[in-house]
């Protein structure tokens, strides 16, 4: 039992896990302001979208590593890195993942509608645009600040 009051008490461990879970819940909110659905739901285990969870998760790591360790510690160093790429994957490949996904579904609509082939869709909200990626940045700075502080 003392292992996981050991994981529970880590405050860097769990800020990332709260911010990740904040950044999922404002998604949820703000799908079901379009009316309760399936799909809404959905939104919650979804990537993608406003605010970027990735973003708020290592953020919050990144954060609390530097105010509990020091933002000259080797820890905070280790998150940062690890944060910086994340954040840049988030924008940068899977957003244009994203864009190839949209344009592999149109080929594939075109093709079901002329050749009567079984269209199946591409998920293609994988990536966030650089205000998705900011807002889930700030977030997480926020969650971090609110834990360890």
């Amino acid at each position: 039992m003392d292992e996981f009051s050991t994981i529970f008490n880590n405050q860097p461990l769990v800020a990332g896990f709260l911010a990740w879970l904040a950044a999922q819940l404002i998604k949820l909110i703000l799908a079901l302001k379009h009316g309760i659905s399936r799909e809404a739901f959905k939104r919650f285990w979804a990537s993608g979208g406003f605010p970027s969870s990735h973003s708020s998760a290592v953020t919050a790591l990144a954060s609390a590593c530097g105010i509990i360790y020091g933002f000259g510690s080797p820890y905070f160093a280790i998150a940062a890195v690890f944060a910086l790429i994340v954040i840049y994957d988030a924008f940068t490949l899977r957003r244009e993942a994203g864009k190839h996904a949209e344009i592999l579904n149109e080929i594939i609509e075109d093709f079901y509608r002329n050749k009567k082939l079984e269209a199946k869709h591409l998920k293609e909200l994988l990536g966030h645009t650089r205000f998705e990626v900011f807002f889930g940045f700030l977030l997480g700075i926020a969650v971090a600040v609110l834990i360890c502080a």
